[in-house]
């Protein structure tokens, strides 16, 4: 069994995905849009939010990207423009303080730094962001923790 992460851009997945090809090296495995779903929405579902049939065709009905060995899923959701990620942050472990520079820089831009990267007694390089889209980062690289 694997606990994946999904993230509901509200319209701006397809945006999200180019920004962390760039920023995290993603690979993205699969992108499936509303126009291409083979189903009309299931009866109900209007309760469940806006109704579906009035997003964008283009819109980002489901998309799958690889992080390292991490596979994440993604949509553009209801579309509704306002994505809200509270209480939870995306932890990425890159093998080298170098690596770690440059991943940090990368989702810092057009975003905001909440802890720089710095050494810890756990981590050779730590440090917090959160990324342009909203959705919070630790970049950590390995270290080892001390003997008490």
């Amino acid at each position: 069994m694997q606990v994946q992460p999904y993230i509901f851009f509200e319209g701006r997945c397809e945006e999200a995905l180019s920004f962390y090809k760039t920023a995290l090296k993603a690979e993205v495995t699969m992108l499936m849009r509303y126009k291409e779903n083979p189903e009309p929405p299931p009866a109900g579902s209007e309760s469940c939010g806006p109704d579906v049939s009035k997003i964008s065709g283009e819109s980002v009905m489901h998309a799958s990207f690889k992080v390292g060995d991490t596979d994440v899923m993604a949509s553009d959701g209801m579309a509704s423009g306002k994505p809200e990620f509270k209480g939870i942050t995306l932890s990425v472990n890159p093998t080298s303080e170098t690596e770690a520079k440059r991943m940090f820089a990368a989702l810092a831009e057009g975003g905001q730094v909440r802890m720089p990267l710095a050494k810890t007694f756990y981590s050779p390089l730590f440090g917090m962001v959160v990324d342009k889209f909203g959705v919070s980062w630790m970049v950590n690289v390995p270290g080892e923790i001390p003997p008490k």
